[in-house]
């Protein structure tokens, strides 16, 4: 095991990592820019320095910055949590370079599945069922409309180095999709550094599922079961739950095997995450979207229903050891919901709110946890993503876990800023969801109804 990890991260996925490490016994150093200067994961850690000014190029992205402060600590290994470097192979060549672990998957896998058109290519080879698109990337708007005519509107161009919802456009006809491709071209350049492109057939609203994996560097590789994570704003997911309420049992089966065959095909080693597309007009099929090589916001949700910790077992991995359970010993048992409570404003298009928080009571009690750096006082710097913290809850069955987590978010209290809050109540109560009737489209289709209800009602 490590003697000491570096965290190049911040807010509550940095909290996470520190207390795995005391855990496991390690000890922490903590990067920081100067807006988190007062930031929980700050003072929570053995150590802590400052690396930058609040941007993330001046501070958090900066490589060669963050290899002399592990220089200096003399630390074992990095966790770069989620977001930032966590998928950047460079980084990872880079501390390797240095004789420093890196908690994560390899450069190489890093590469294969980053570049999207590629990972569609790795996946269709290994027998994984992928979306009807382009063989490989799309040079011009000429081609682009070509390929769009060959799989029938409406279709999506996708940057082969996206995330979040940038580098992508959907088109519905010949003069959005030449206006579509020039625009996420500029856009994935900007973001990337990289304006490739490729295309698949868009879905309309499908379900969003993704099957949590573990590999480590002999060759095993578990899968933890299924995350439905379709309830998104702006390709942005607000709930997810394990398991998903809109899948069979023998879809389920399906998925978690299709699941294995990806990461083994992709040589993939650590936690991971592989993504996938229901169609809508056929509940059986499902398809390849894109993997995460890093650990994901809503892991909890995996850890709840299977007791198995993601963040101390990619510690373990990157140390070197093997799996300590196979796939039949992995247990499911109840039902997890995880809302992500973010200082933002439902009522302006989810605008982000930052500023102090003058009081916060995070929820308690029974099967109830929260995960954040959230504090009375803290204050919520412009810079960086708005997430607060992570309600997540575990039930016997979906029933009870729904009424656990609307007890939980009533009881959470955040004053001085507009969150997400009242918005996932809402949420939580429609009957769509509460009969597991919604798909990708649910949260735009009763946008409009949900945001004047919460007008009425404050924020907490």
């Amino acid at each position: 095991m490590f003697n000491k990890i570096m965290i190049a991260n911040r807010g509550e996925i940095a909290v996470r990592i520190i207390r795995a490490c005391r855990e496991l016994g390690v000890r922490t150093v903590m990067v920081y820019s100067k807006a988190d200067a007062e930031s929980l994961p700050v003072k929570m850690a053995d150590e802590a320095i400052c690396i930058g000014a609040p941007p993330p190029a001046e501070s958090y992205l900066l490589i060669e910055r963050l290899l002399t402060v592990a220089a200096i600590c003399d630390v074992d290994a990095i966790h770069p949590g989620y977001g930032f470097l966590s998928e950047n192979p460079y980084f990872a060549e880079a501390c390797e370079r240095h004789g420093i672990a890196f908690i994560g998957p390899t450069a190489g896998a890093m590469k294969a599945l980053g570049d999207k058109a590629v990972a569609r290519d790795t996946m269709k080879k290994a027998g994984v069922p992928i979306t009807p698109g382009s063989e490989g990337l799309i040079r011009d708007e000429k081609q682009a409309l070509e390929m769009a005519h060959r799989l029938g509107y409406p279709v999506i161009v996708k940057a082969v180095a996206g995330g979040g919802g940038r580098g992508m456009r959907i088109a519905h006809n010949d003069v959005s999709l030449c206006q579509g491709f020039l625009s996420a071209r500029r856009e994935a350049e900007s973001a990337f550094g990289n304006g490739d492109l490729y295309m698949e057939k868009f879905l309309v609203n499908p379900r969003h599922i993704e099957v949590q994996i573990l590999a480590d560097n002999f060759g095993n590789v578990i899968h933890l079961g299924e995350r439905d994570c379709s309830v998104q704003r702006r390709n942005q997911k607000l709930i997810e739950e394990t398991p998903s309420p809109g899948i069979s049992a023998k879809v389920r089966e399906k998925i978690g095997i299709a699941a294995i065959k990806a990461a083994k095909a992709a040589k993939y080693t650590s936690a991971g995450t592989i993504e996938f597309l229901l169609d809508p007009s056929d509940p059986e099929k499902f398809y390849f979207m894109e993997m995460n090589t890093r650990i994901q916001v809503e892991h909890p949700v995996s850890e709840m229903i299977t007791g198995i910790d993601l963040v101390k077992a990619q510690i373990h991995i990157a140390a070197g050891g093997k799996l300590k359970i196979r796939q039949k010993d992995v247990m499911f048992r109840g039902h997890a919901i995880e809302c992500r409570i973010n200082a933002e404003d439902p009522d302006r298009n989810f605008a982000p709110c930052p500023g102090k928080i003058e009081q916060f009571i995070p929820a308690g009690g029974p099967n109830v946890r929260m995960d954040t750096h959230a504090f009375s006082g803290y204050f919520i710097p412009p810079y960086y993503d708005s997430l607060i913290g992570k309600l997540i809850v575990w039930g016997h069955d979906r029933e009870e876990a729904l009424a656990t987590c609307q007890r939980a978010l009533d009881e959470i209290v955040v004053k001085g800023v507009k969150t997400t809050i009242p918005f996932q109540r809402r949420i939580l109560s429609h009957r769509n969801f509460v009969e597991g009737r919604y798909d990708t489209g649910f949260v735009e289709n009763v946008l409009q109804k949900i945001s004047k209800s919460t007008t009425k009602e404050k924020a907490k």
